[in-house]
């Protein structure tokens, strides 16, 4: 099974820019979006069926903000809209399928970019937590790719020094996501690639992308239970929709 997951910063601008013929070449099995920024009801599914998906959303209640969804070439068995924790839906970050005994999430986390959205950040990721703690109990065989918002550790970022103080690289947010890890799950990519320089994000500021000047806040996390199951875990930096990109996982 090949998934691939992308923050696509806006799915009707990422269409204009070529998406659907890159799925097209891409293929994979199970696409994860986050931050579609629409209602299913302002994209042109035809294309996206054309290209042989269904397509399952869950969008803020806000119109033009956040926003997940899942393409897959099968239909899935069961999809799961949200958490169940008002709050977090409202803001359209959480959508799971499941296909027999393996489920795949597209997360979108929040940023910090203030002081009042890292609180809510870090209460999101607090509640996230319990979440899924639960969640394994029923369903152990668990992909969350998705938009983290967050560079685990100092090889994740371009800058690590000039960083440290700033949301998305805070001491109390690396913690977290190496609590994470440490709760059950193994960074795809990281376990099997570990060199330095590999990036999903990039600023458009100061031809930051063409400088590799970037952040890897974006991660495909598995479950232990299907650890030894990764075939092959990479970043895909040339597809250019959006100011992150696409990273890709495959379990046997």
């Amino acid at each position: 099974m090949k998934i691939i997951s992308y923050n696509v910063n806006g799915i009707r601008a990422a269409m204009r820019k070529g998406l659907i013929e890159w799925l097209q070449q891409a293929r994979p099995d199970v696409l994860c979006l986050q931050e579609t920024k629409a209602n299913k009801d302002q994209v042109d599914l035809d294309l996206i069926e054309g290209a042989g998906y269904h397509s399952y959303w869950f969008s803020a209640e806000k119109k033009g903000y956040s926003g997940v969804a899942i393409f897959t070439k099968e239909k899935p068995d069961h999809v799961e809209y949200g958490t169940g924790v008002d709050y977090m839906d409202f803001e359209g970050r959480n959508i799971r399928v499941d296909f027999g005994d393996i489920s795949i999430m597209s997360l979108y986390l929040p940023s910090g970019t203030n002081i009042a959205r890292l609180d809510h950040k870090l209460m999101y990721m607090d509640d996230f937590q319990k979440y899924i703690d639960n969640l394994k109990k029923e369903r152990p065989n668990l992909v969350i790719g998705g938009d983290y918002n967050i560079c685990h550790e100092a090889i994740d970022i371009h800058d690590p020094v000039r960083n440290a103080n700033v949301s998305g690289f805070l001491p109390v947010e690396r913690e977290w996501i190496g609590n994470f890890i440490d709760s059950g799950f193994t960074d795809s990519f990281r376990h099997l690639n570990k060199d330095p320089h590999n990036y999903t994000w990039w600023s458009y500021r100061a031809n930051a992308r063409a400088n590799n000047k970037g952040w890897r806040i974006d991660y495909n996390m598995v479950s232990n239970p299907i650890k030894e199951k990764i075939k092959r875990a990479v970043i895909l930096p040339d597809a250019m929709h959006s100011d992150h990109c696409p990273h890709l996982v495959e379990i046997n």
